[in-house]
C-alpha cells in the first residue's frame, strides 16, 4: 500500500505523471487513497490486476479506493480491480446488515476525468461512484459480478455534472447505472446491461435536503434479462421535494425485461418503509422514443405516480413491446400525465 502511495505522490506533483501497475503482474491492496490537488494531468495506467483484501475486518471501510479532489485524471489501460466481493457476499446475504462494505472506486471531487479500458470485477458493494465530480468520461469498460451479487451496482452518479458513460458493458447484481440526486447532464450511450436491475434514477426522497435531477439521455442501449429496465424511483413518503426533469430515453433494445418501463413513486425496498403519504418528488418531462424489445411479463409500462404530485408530460414515441410469443405488452398509469404516439401499447388501462 505504502509503495502505491509514493508512486502516487511523485506523480500527482509531476505534470503528466504516471503511476503504474504493469501488466501480468498482480498485487494485493488493502485500500488506497489518491488525494490531490496535482500539478497538472495525473494518470493511473493500469495494466495488470489489483486485488482487495478478503479481511472481513476492512469490510467496513466505505472505499477500496479512492481519487480526491484531482483536476485531470486519467484511468486508464486494460487491467482488472478485482474488488474480492465473494467474501464479503455470503455474509451480506446472510444478515439484513449490508450497509458497511466498501464501493470499489469512487471519484470524489474530481474534474476532467477519464475512465477508460478497465475491467471492475466482483466488488463488495458499488464498483464505482462519482460523487461531487464533473466532466468525467468512462469509455469502453467491463463492470463484472453475479446477478445475485448484494448492491454491486456498477456505477452510481450523484452531485455530479457532465457525466458521459459509453460503449461499455455491466452485468451485476442491481442497478447497472444509478443516478442519484444532484446529478445533471448525465449522457449515457452504447451501454450493454445484463445482469441486474437495468438502469436507475432514485431511488429518492429518502433524505433531506435533496438536489434535483435534469438533463439525463440515455441512448442506444440494449438491456438483457434484467429485472427492470428503465426505472425511475422515489419513496413514499419523501423527506425531500426535488425535481426530475428533461430526461429522454431513446432507441432502446430490450431483450427479455421484466419490468421495461416504470416509474414506481412508492419504492420500498425492503418492505419496512413507512407506507403512509405520497412522494413530494416532482417528475416531469420524460420521453421513450423508439424503445423496442421483448417483456418478461405480460405489463410493460408501469407509472405510479404520486397523488399530491402527479406526473406530468410523460411522452411514449415509437414504443414496441411485446411479450414473449408476440403478445401485445399492456400499460398501467396511475397519476400521471402521459401520451402515447404510434406505440404498442397504445395507452394507459
Amino acid at each position: 500500500m505504502q509503495a502505491f502511495a509514493n508512486a502516487w505522490t511523485k506523480a500527482c506533483q509531476t505534470p503528466g505523471g504516471v503511476v503504474s501497475v504493469p501488466a501480468k503482474n498482480t498485487f494485493l491492496l488493502s485500500g488506497g487513497e489518491f488525494v490531490g490537488p496535482c500539478n497538472g494531468l495525473t494518470v493511473f495506467q493500469i495494466d495488470g490486476t489489483l486485488v482487495a483484501s478478503t479481511d472481513p475486518k476492512l469490510d467496513d471501510l466505505k472505499y477500496w479506493i479512492t481519487f480526491d479532489n484531482v483536476d485531470g485524471l486519467n484511468v486508464v489501460g486494460n487491467g482488472v480491480f478485482n474488488g474480492s466481493g465473494p467474501s464479503s457476499w455470503a455474509q451480506c446475504r446472510s444478515s439484513s446488515n449490508c450497509k458497511n462494505r466498501p464501493t470499489s472506486l469512487k471519484i470524489h471531487a474530481v474534474s476532467d476525468a477519464t475512465i477508460s479500458g478497465i475491467t471492475s470485477l466482483n466488488s463488495k458493494m458499488f464498483h464505482i461512484t462519482i460523487n461531487n465530480s464533473k466532466n468525467v468520461r468512462i469509455a469502453n469498460v467491463q463492470i463484472t459480478a453475479p446477478a445475485d451479487s448484494p448492491n454491486t451496482d456498477g456505477i452510481h452518479i450523484s452531485k455530479s455534472s457532465y457525466v458521459d458513460i459509453t460503449e461499455s458493458s455491466i452485468g451485476t447484481g442491481d442497478d447497472c447505472v444509478s443516478i442519484g440526486d444532484g446529478a445533471s447532464n448525465v449522457n449515457i450511450s452504447g451501454v450493454a446491461c445484463g445482469p441486474g436491475h437495468g438502469i436507475s434514477i432514485g431511488s429518492l426522497g429518502k433524505y433531506a435536503g435533496e438536489q434535483d435531477v435534469s438533463e439525463i439521455t440515455v441512448s442506444n442501449c440494449n438491456l438483457t434479462n434484467t429485472d427492470n429496465g428503465l426505472r425511475i424511483k422515489t419513496f413514499a413518503p419523501s423527506m425531500s421535494s426535488n425535481v426530475v426533469s428533461d430526461v429522454t430515453y431513446s432507441d432502446i433494445a430490450l431483450n427479455n425485461v421484466k419490468n421495461p418501463i416504470i416509474i414506481d413513486q412508492h419504492y420500498c425496498p425492503n418492505r419496512a418503509c413507512n407506507s403512509g403519504g405520497e412522494s413530494g418528488v416532482q417528475i416531469n418531462g420524460v420521453k421513450f422514443i423508439n424503445v423496442h424489445g421483448t417483456s418478461a411479463t405480460r405489463l410493460g409500462v408501469s407509472l405510479q405516480c404520486s397523488k399530491t404530485g402527479p406526473c406530468q408530460d410523460i411522452l411514449f414515441s415509437g414504443l414496441q413491446l411485446t411479450v414473449g410469443g408476440g403478445s401485445p405488452a399492456t400499460a398501467s398509469c396511475s397519476n400521471a400525465n402521459s401520451r402515447f404516439l404510434s406505440s404498442n401499447p397504445s395507452g394507459c388501462t
